[in-house]
């Protein structure tokens, strides 16, 4: 039986005397669409971190389909097959929408220095490949024609959908996505649902995504985490969270799940 994408086991992070993240076991299937959610610092973001190895937990084990990872440094962890995104867009917004692309395919290029200098055929293949890699991610996130526009003055959307495809560029299995949907529109919103769907069923890598957007995750996971204060408080499919006590409560706070099902049971009174 293959491994899971992701695993985590009792992963610890700590921050002085703060603890960011507290023994999270986390399992993410293979070609599954799986969120992480919890109000403002309940540690999702830190848990990306030490995913994608920014961080490196002081207690638990990260297993990437049944490898261990915690400790590595990014690039070998970006080489293995993981990438990500940034909530706050990270694009090299002086460099066209190509050239951002090419960038996140560095990792994966096997010229050195000396093929720079000499520009043999080998270095101009690779070159060639790349570039051709890099129009056809720009038509699939549906930026087709944009490739030499600056990244600056691509819409907020198109900036968001070309973070991804510049994460894509580095070929990963899985895609580690943190707020895809943040400060979109409802159309803007609607198409990056569309695109995350596509990366799971067209191109088969397994998104764990971020987001705050209730209506977002409940739409496209197949599982849901949910995290307060750096802890796990429910997992299941998003029928299961909508109606789970503590997730109501770590958001709206204590006594709202009470309170919710006697609304309920008051309206159903009246029906």
């Amino acid at each position: 039986m293959k491994p899971p994408a992701i695993q985590t086991k009792n992963v610890t992070k700590r921050f002085g005397g703060l603890t960011a993240v507290d023994a999270v076991n986390l399992v993410v299937p293979e070609s599954s669409i799986s969120s992480i959610i919890g109000p403002n610092g309940a540690g999702k973001t830190t848990l990306f971190n030490c995913v994608s190895g920014f961080y490196t937990p002081e207690e638990g084990e990260i297993l990437f389909f049944g490898e261990p990872i915690q400790g590595l440094p990014t690039h070998r962890i970006c080489k293995m097959g993981i990438a990500r995104t940034y909530q706050n867009i990270r694009l090299f917004k002086e460099m066209t929408a190509v050239e951002n692309i090419l960038v996140g395919q560095h990792c994966s290029m096997t010229n050195n220095w000396a093929d720079a200098i000499f520009h043999d055929r080998r270095f101009r293949r690779e070159e060639e490949n790349a570039l051709n890699t890099a129009c056809e991610l720009l038509d699939f996130i549906g930026l087709s024609g944009l490739g030499d526009s600056l990244a600056l003055n691509l819409p907020y959307g198109a900036q968001r959908r070309l973070e991804i495809a510049r994460a894509l560029a580095s070929h990963p299995s899985l895609l580690l996505l943190d707020e895809p949907t943040a400060g979109m529109n409802p159309q803007e919103t609607e198409e990056m649902k569309a695109l995350i769907k596509n990366l799971r069923d067209q191109l088969k890598i397994t998104i764990l995504l971020i987001e705050h957007d209730m209506r977002v995750v409940m739409d496209i996971s197949d599982k849901i985490t949910v995290l307060d204060y750096g802890v796990k408080i429910a997992e299941g499919i998003p029928s299961e969270i909508q109606n789970n006590d503590k997730v109501i409560e770590a958001y709206l706070g204590p006594g709202t799940a009470k309170m919710t099902e006697k609304l309920k049971q008051k309206n159903n009174n009246y029906a």
